[in-house]
């Protein structure tokens, strides 16, 4: 059932939205059950709550990306998973409430057509770095070189005013974050959680995992005195190196959220 899209409703559960593009060859039913894993592996790892999401460009269209309806990440299953446009427009929600932030991935789709999958969180570690106005997220050991050496910040104030919710809940502050990853794969957003941007879908996990883990010791390391950071040489040799194994991890997560589930 399609939703008209002029008696749309929207409240915090998200929104419902009308179907506004046709369906085409459907994404393979393997992408599906990956993205299905990488909502439970960023729940497991806790980088993600009853918030976050994570979402992947679609395998047969690359104007398409899939991402769950609204809902919790560590509760999603293939049957939750819902097709858009680029533009944010539903193709087969068929009336289920979307995400509000679904701007995020279609802009940053649209802006690096490298990028294959999105995660966007508010992981715990991260929130304080993005609004300090000393310090900066920063490479402190070997599995997060891709971080480098600064994450940017982006400063929603600059797009949308001052009296935004802080989301990205339209294309143009879609836009206006996307432009942030023209130099970099994460970007921090003040006050909210950041956004990590990859080449494959375990690598984008293994990545949001990693800076959380990263932005934990850097605040643990800061009470210790003055830290030692990568080198930017470092960083790039470091995420070259070592993220050409982000199976590894991703094996052993799918394993465990499988387990986890199966337990449920």
């Amino acid at each position: 059932m399609c939703v008209d899209k002029s008696h749309a409703s929207e409240d915090a559960a998200g929104v419902v939205v009308a179907d506004q593009a046709g369906a085409g060859v459907a994404p393979s039913p393997a992408l599906i059950e990956d993205l299905v894993n990488a909502n439970h592996i960023l729940f497991d790892q806790g980088v993600v709550d009853a918030f976050g999401h994570v979402s992947v460009r679609h395998d047969h269209r690359p104007d398409r990306f899939l991402l769950a309806r609204n809902m919790a990440p560590g509760r999603v299953g293939a049957e939750d998973i819902i097709e858009f446009t680029l533009d944010g427009d539903a193709v087969n929600a068929e009336g289920r409430r979307v995400y509000l932030e679904r701007f995020i991935h279609g802009e940053i789709y649209r802006r690096r057509p490298d990028v294959i999958a999105v995660v966007h969180s508010h992981s715990h570690a991260i929130v304080p770095l993005s609004v300090s106005k000393s310090t900066r997220l920063r490479a402190l050991f070997h599995m997060a070189g891709f971080i480098g050496q600064a994450a940017p910040v982006f400063e929603i104030r600059e797009a949308g005013g001052d009296s935004t919710d802080l989301l990205i809940s339209n294309n143009a502050l879609g836009r206006a974050l996307a432009e942030q990853f023209d130099a970099s794969d994460i970007v921090l957003m003040r006050g909210h959680g950041s956004t990590v941007v990859a080449q494959s879908l375990p690598q984008a996990v293994y990545r949001a995992v990693y800076a959380e883990l990263n932005a934990r010791y850097q605040l643990e390391a800061s009470r210790l005195g003055e830290i030692t950071y990568l080198s930017e040489g470092e960083s790039r040799t470091a995420a070259q190196n070592i993220e050409a194994q982000v199976h590894r991890p991703w094996d052993l997560w799918v394993e465990q959220a499988k387990a986890r589930r199966g337990r449920g």
